[in-house]
């Protein structure tokens, strides 16, 4: 064995094995330990100093870890799993969304108005009330609301100018028309026939208004993010990928400068980001176990929800087969992307959710594969919405590519799939054709939604989705194409030890093992005991993020 082999042997054993002797500050036993890891799976206790797991096992093996200094704790037969790794998320819209307004669901003037007074609650004065899509859940809705509706709540506070889910209408009070210089000479305004504008404006109207905008301050950035942190805190969610603007990650830093950070980062930019990357000597992973530079994100079509994800065939409702996004053109702009982060150093993780749209990835991933040659990659198909059939599944697998799903998706999703694109919609969110066609599983939560959809944050909604395929309420009986279900096991291995290994954090997350991050959560009741039907409602007690309490007391 060389030195250098010699040197790594050790410093190995010293990560992964627990100090002989080392005392724990906290000792977790009385409960149901489920540690991610398949050789053994279960422990009765867990011992945690700093920031790691220093025992996992018997519970005479990890008293030995007790001292005078420990506090030992009694779990009174709860369960506790590694902290849940979210897939996908868009953390700074979901903290706009939680400080400010989601109109998701309204389509009434009684509930416009209760949602922006709580949303004025919340916003500091003079700050802008924003976006809202609302009518998302009833797209057969034509209300279409006054700006007299919200005067009387917003008028000499908040400037408001909000939007209906599909971009076709705006909404907005006299501070926002005045910002803007807004007025009835300007093509979009709806005024009436007295000469005053009834807040109404058309898509191109409100982007001009929009522009009166200013930008957030970093206190209201802040605000947004504490709450967004204790959703996920709230949630058992420990680590988020997530798709980073450059101002998010100015606010992650922060957060982490002032001790406040609850949740770990695996921040993904834009793939067309990585020539700057690269000229800062920036590859994938660079960073700590706070705040990491992750995959870089594509995209190669739209999204089911505004029927723009790109198929083969037509949507049976507009005739129309989808979109290519921006990254598309002109024609091999995205394969020139692919090649060069993938030479660089990064893992390109991107969005394709038609059946065209992932046949066509899988192409470029192909085709860069072949340029490049073998190196260390995790790529992602992220969303995998609609195959066209299990064949491109036994494809994924023969590359090795990931399928970045997020399971409530599915449930949420089926309200018009079907109407849409038919028959195709076997194929849609096909977790068990997946899975045993080899392809690894890693599920998320696409949080807080697009502007047709709300997606929450909650793992346990996505496990049961994955494990039921049944709306909350239960339908339809046997499961939306039962036969794509996945077993309970499987779908905490895709919030937990699959989402550390696809970002490459293996060896420090994912599982309860010592040597590894003190990232758990304690449940109020054991998933494995219950029926499936029941895991909606199973809530989280108690979640820790590198030994520390974050949400729940113990």
């Amino acid at each position: 064995m060389t030195s250098r082999l010699a040197a790594t042997f050790v410093l190995t054993l010293l990560l992964v094995s627990p100090a002989v002797g080392e005392e724990a500050e906290l000792i977790l036993s009385g409960g149901r330990i489920w540690t991610g890891d398949d050789e053994h799976p279960w422990a009765e206790a867990v011992a945690i100093a700093g920031e790691r797991l220093i025992a996992v096992g018997r519970d005479e093996e990890v008293a030995a870890h007790a001292g005078t200094q420990t506090r030992s704790v009694d779990l009174a037969g709860r369960f506790v799993a590694p902290g849940f790794i979210d897939n996908h998320t868009h953390f700074n819209r979901a903290g706009d969304l939680l400080l400010g307004i989601n109109l998701l669901d309204a389509d009434d003037d009684e509930t416009l108005v209760r949602r922006v007074e709580e949303a004025q609650k919340r916003l500091p004065e003079g700050a802008w009330i924003v976006g809202g899509d609302w009518s998302a859940y009833n797209l057969e809705s034509t209300w279409r609301p006054h700006r007299d509706t919200i005067e009387p709540s917003t008028s000499g506070r908040n400037p408001l100018l909000l939007a209906k889910w599909d971009r076709s209408l705006y909404l907005a009070n006299a501070m926002a028309l005045e910002a803007a210089g807004a007025g009835c000479d300007w093509e979009g305004v709806e005024c009436d026939a007295g000469g005053e504008m009834t807040g109404r404006l058309t898509r191109d109207a409100g982007d001009r208004v929009r522009q009166a905008m200013p930008e957030k301050s970093l206190d209201q950035r802040l605000a947004e993010a504490r709450l967004a942190l204790a959703r996920l805190a709230g949630h058992g969610v420990t680590t988020i990928h997530d798709i980073t603007p450059a101002t998010q990650l100015h606010v992650y830093q922060e957060l982490l400068r002032r001790g406040e950070l609850t949740t770990r980062i695996y921040a993904r930019p834009t793939l067309d980001k990585w020539e700057h990357l690269a000229r800062l000597g920036i590859r994938h992973g660079f960073g700590d176990d706070w705040i990491r530079i992750g995959g870089l994100k594509g995209f190669v079509d739209g999204i089911m929800g505004n029927s723009s994800a790109r198929f083969y065939e037509p949507y049976l409702t507009s005739g129309k087969r989808g979109e290519w996004r921006d990254m598309m053109r002109p024609d091999g702009n995205m394969q020139k992307l692919l090649i060069g982060a993938d030479a660089a150093g990064h893992w390109p993780q991107v969005h394709a959710i038609g059946d065209e749209a992932i046949d066509h990835l899988l192409d470029l991933y192909e085709g860069m594969i072949e340029v490049n040659g073998p190196r260390e990659r995790r790529l992602r198909i992220i969303h995998t919405q609609v195959l066209r059939n299990a064949d491109v599944a036994a494809r994924m697998a023969r590359l090795g590519i990931i399928a970045e799903v997020q399971p409530y998706h599915a449930i949420d999703d089926m309200r018009w799939m079907e109407p849409r694109i038919g028959d195709r919609a076997r194929w849609a969110y096909a977790f068990r054709t997946l899975q045993e066609a080899g392809v690894r599983l890693s599920f998320g939560s696409d949080w807080p939604g697009t502007n047709a959809s709300w997606y929450p944050s909650r793992p346990m909604l996505g496990i049961y989705a994955a494990v039921t395929r049944q709306t909350l309420e239960g339908q339809p009986a046997q499961g939306w194409f039962p036969e794509e279900r996945i077993d309970l096991e499987s779908a905490l291995h895709a919030y937990t030890t699959s989402n550390a290994w696809v970002a490459g954090e293996e060896g420090s997350k994912g599982r309860l093992a010592p040597g590894l991050l003190a990232d758990l959560v304690v449940l109020d009741r054991n998933p494995f005991e219950i029926p499936a039907a029941a895991l909606k409602d199973v809530g989280v007690e108690v979640t820790l993020v590198g030994g520390r309490i974050v949400h729940g007391t113990l």
